[in-house]
């Protein structure tokens, strides 16, 4: 395959859709396409027919998790224990190694876009911010020192548990934590615990109430360990309801409580907190940054 000097194809996997990108950044996107996610193999294989047909150098690949990010661990590259049906176990970056030959990043779709935000966005020239995504599910990107955070395993802030509302009996979405944040507020969870998709409740329903007060303990839990110097939040179902951005940052703050280091910090949720610098591209546009680092060594 003739290789054109300089291009990334940029491969963002979700749990709905994955978007295929060919180019080098915002201004400078070749091609778009977009692969609708069902099974594994008719997915990668419908990915492959895109992939085949552009020249590149790099490819960075940002996917919906969880994911085996150890370089030495024998399923490197792998999707693992996915709530996703029929995509745990998936072998990503081998099948992709072997095909094309070519350098392959490898992120969560998250560390992904902050990245993205961090090169291209609105954290530009910040050592330390975050991404949240809410959309099929919720995931946390951290990024610390311009990398993003990674022990063992890469984080699951969208895991994580926290205060209930007063009166709120839901059991939760998530197969694995039951009420855990993502099993509160994820698009799926959303259908379920108010019988209707997030998109037809009503700009005033009470179930935004809950909403910010489920995303809100994230958010207070965020800030207390690792105080970004800005939280961008993305993903489909927060996309279009700007309106409850104001509602958060009211939210953060009053939880927040004026304590310590951390009384400054609310007073400036206004530009510490809000949507992401590339809007809604900041998912693809993460998976060409995964691929210009790992094309860049």
């Amino acid at each position: 395959m003739p290789v054109t000097p300089n291009l990334i194809a940029g491969l963002e996997l979700g749990g709905t859709k994955c978007i295929a990108l060919l180019g080098t950044g915002p201004a400078d996107i070749r091609e778009q396409r977009t692969i609708a996610t069902t099974d594994p193999a008719t997915t990668l294989a419908e990915i492959e027919a895109v992939l085949d047909g552009w020249s590149f150098d790099a490819i960075g690949v940002a996917s919906f998790g969880p994911l085996q990010l150890d370089t030495g661990a024998p399923d490197y590259g792998a999707i693992t224990a996915t709530t996703k049906p029929g995509w745990s176990g998936t072998d990503l970056v081998r099948r992709l190694e072997r095909r094309y030959a070519r350098p392959i990043g490898f992120q969560t779709d998250v560390n992904g876009a902050a990245l993205a935000e961090a090169r291209w966005g609105a954290a530009q020239g910040l050592a330390t911010h975050a991404y949240l995504t809410i959309g099929t599910g919720v995931g946390v990107g951290l990024i610390a020192g311009g990398r993003p955070v990674q022990g063992v395993a890469h984080g699951e802030a969208g895991h994580m548990r926290v205060p209930r509302a007063a009166g709120d009996s839901y059991p939760g979405w998530c197969r694995f934590h039951g009420d855990c944040v993502e099993g509160l507020i994820s698009g799926p969870a959303l259908a379920e615990r108010f019988g209707r998709p997030g998109r037809e409740l009503p700009v005033d329903g009470p179930e935004w109430d809950l909403f910010v007060h489920d995303l809100g303990g994230l958010l207070h839990n965020l800030v207390t360990v690792a105080a970004p110097e800005r939280i961008a939040i993305g993903g489909g179902v927060i996309a279009a309801r700007g309106h409850l951005f104001p509602r958060l940052r009211a939210r953060l703050a009053e939880s927040l409580g004026g304590y310590g280091s951390l009384a400054g910090y609310a007073g400036e949720l206004d530009r510490r907190l809000g949507p992401p610098g590339l809007g809604a591209m900041a998912g693809p546009l993460g998976a060409l940054a995964v691929g210009m680092d790992a094309r860049n060594g």
